[in-house]
């Protein structure tokens, strides 16, 4: 569905309409009709006759840094924003969109935001539509990040292990009965365990998949246009 202009200018403001779409629940209708209209914006600009000058590349050159450093502006805004701002707990308790055809698209789902208020729209409606994706890939990057770092995944390991061992002393000696040396072994259990993962760089390991995980789910939801999560009713088919 292509917008050129506001079907109801006549009676309602730009503003008001995109208000209304906002908070009536048409996100795609909105995102679609942001990217059409400041393409037809830029056509406007780029079509509009202008005065010959004995100089004519200043004004193309002055143009292409305007809308260079435009985008570098917005994609730069991008990472100043809160994905996480409008998740909840019900965004992860539904079905996992599709791989394919949901979450990864086609080469036509993807479009570069026109201004940081709609890369905002986008991220943050992106992140509660595929919460369970992004979680599932931030999991990934972790287990890809430990089988990169080994002595990142064998502090892990001997950190479990460590834990299994103090809950079987417990269990096997009744520690229950004694809080105060049951308090004093699970410190001693928590000092080592600092220790270990220290060493082991396991902090590291944590940073790097959070950073690309991050940064693949903030490009992903930015760059993502909203489509449709239903079918359209039979009303909008010819």
């Amino acid at each position: 569905m292509s917008f050129s202009s506001n079907p109801l200018s006549l009676s309602v403001p730009d503003a008001a309409f995109d208000s209304w779409l906002r908070d009536s629940g048409y996100l795609e209708i909105l995102d679609q009709r942001t990217s059409d209209l400041h393409r037809h914006s830029s056509a406007t600009a780029a079509t509009a006759p202008t005065r010959p000058t004995p100089i004519a590349v200043a004004p193309l050159a002055t143009g292409f840094f305007i809308s260079f450093f435009s985008r570098i502006g917005t994609l730069l805004s991008v990472f100043t924003l809160n994905p996480f701002a409008k998740l909840s707990a019900a965004d992860f308790a539904g079905p996992t969109p599709s791989w394919t055809s949901g979450f990864v698209g086609f080469f036509e789902s993807y479009s570069f935001p026109s201004s940081p208020a709609q890369a905002r729209l986008r991220v943050h409606e992106n992140a509660k539509r595929y919460a369970r994706n992004y979680a599932s890939l931030f999991v990934l990057f972790f287990v890809c990040t430990l089988y990169q770092m080994p002595l990142a995944l064998l502090g892990l390991v001997s950190c479990l292990a460590l834990w299994d061992i103090v809950k079987f002393c417990g269990d096997r000696w009744g520690l229950d009965q004694y809080p105060v040396v049951w308090q004093c072994l699970v410190r001693i259990a928590q000092c080592v365990t600092v220790i270990i993962l220290l060493f082991s760089n396991f902090q590291m390991a944590i940073f790097c998949a959070l950073g690309v995980g991050y940064t693949g789910m903030i490009l992903h939801a930015a760059f993502r246009k909203l489509t449709l999560t239903r079918p359209p009713s039979s009303i909008n088919r010819k």
